[in-house]
């Protein structure tokens, strides 16, 4: 062999002996495991015990605040509106002067009627001494019979013409008094209506000013006729609350009592209308403003409740997220009987104590695991 095939084998042997001991060593070393990967964070929620507690039993819809007498104030006589005596929002009283309409044509009408009833007694009181004259002569037959009724028909004539006298007199006074326009009720005065100068008559539409009368005021609200009979049976017992609140549910503005329900039930809608009272010593209600009503009809004692905001609405009824013991959710069908807008009523479907979900169900389903956190309730 060469010299130089020798120094080539050498080489090779030289190269390749490193590279054999390198695939020896790995295939002596151990494979490194995968690495695990680390569980998903639970979905942050906030929970809420399902408790016991006294539940008042509320009967709830919208209502319309009225005033609890409103009236529209007209003239009663022609003439011209000379003064306006009130304030636009001014409270009155019964009797409180409000306007003046021209009260001379009235009292010249009025000074008329009695001068005319003047003349006619002073004819009266002649026709009476001629009466007794012919009453005298008739006796001594130096008066006729014929002329005896006469004289007395005179009499009663006059008699009959004061009376009507009087009639014409009272009812010029009537109208005198008429053009003093006065409050008929307790109340408070809105947006006048007509300016003093202007001509006014008793057929006007218009009205001077308009009264209503908001301590007390009233409301009325509807209820669906089913629970009529537990109303009743409810009235029966003692007066029932009724309490006014913002459409938002959030500010009570009074509390009142129910004073009646109607007599008849609105078969178009199958509901009944309801009237309430409120002393509205605040003047927190007002004529014609929508707020919600709650009637209390009594108390549910110790009755599972959760918070209102647990309850879900789903295409098989209500439910709610529960939370198990290792952490994960489940949906819980439930039956509702009475739900507040603060808590929930819950006769079938939970146990005492049991944890619901009440913020962050829109990410839940059954089986999510959940971080959850205790709620402000």
């Amino acid at each position: 062999m060469s010299d130089n095939r020798l120094r080539t084998i050498r080489l090779a042997l030289a190269f390749l002996a490193p590279l054999g001991f390198l695939g020896i060593a790995s295939a002596q070393t151990p494979a490194t495991p995968p690495e695990s990967k680390p569980m998903p964070p639970g979905v942050p929620v906030q929970t809420a015990p399902a408790t016991r507690r006294d539940i008042p039993i509320l009967l709830r819809n919208i209502g319309t605040v009225q005033a609890f007498q409103s009236v529209l104030v007209r003239a009663r006589v022609d003439g011209t509106l000379t003064k306006i005596l009130f304030t636009e929002g001014q409270e009155v009283k019964v009797g409180d002067q409000l306007a003046e309409i021209d009260p001379r044509p009235y009292a010249a009408t009025l000074a008329q009627g009695q001068a005319k009833k003047a003349a006619d007694e002073a004819q009266l009181a002649n026709a009476r001494q001629d009466l007794a004259r012919y009453t005298s002569l008739a006796s001594s037959n130096f008066a006729s019979r014929q002329q005896l009724d006469t004289q007395t028909a005179m009499v009663a004539q006059y008699q009959a013409t004061i009376k009507g006298d009087e009639a014409t007199i009272a009812s010029a006074r009537l109208n005198l008094d008429f053009t003093s326009i006065t409050s008929p009720i307790d109340g408070r005065t809105g947006l006048r209506l007509v300016d003093p100068g202007n001509l006014i008559h008793a057929t006007d539409v218009q009205g001077i000013v308009t009264i209503t009368q908001i301590h007390p005021i009233s409301m009325i609200f509807t209820l669906p006729q089913d629970n009529l009979p537990g109303i009743h049976a409810a009235m029966a017992k003692g007066k029932l609350k009724v309490e006014a609140l913002t459409p938002d549910d959030k500010t009570e503005l009074s509390v009142g009592e129910l004073l009646t329900t109607d007599n008849t039930i609105d078969s178009t809608t199958g509901s009944i209308r309801l009237k309430a009272v409120f002393a509205n010593s605040d003047d927190n209600l007002w004529p014609g403003q929508f707020i919600n009503a709650r009637l209390r009809l009594g108390t549910l004692a110790n009755v599972l409740t959760v918070p209102s905001v647990a309850i879900q609405r789903g295409p098989n009824g209500l439910f709610v997220y529960l939370i198990k013991p290792d952490n994960s959710a489940a949906m819980q069908p439930v039956d509702v009987k009475q739900d507040d807008g603060t808590y929930a009523v819950v006769t079938k479907g939970l146990d005492d104590g049991v944890q619901v979900v009440t913020n962050g169900q829109s990410r839940l389903q059954t089986g999510t695991r959940v971080a959850a956190t205790l709620a402000k309730v």
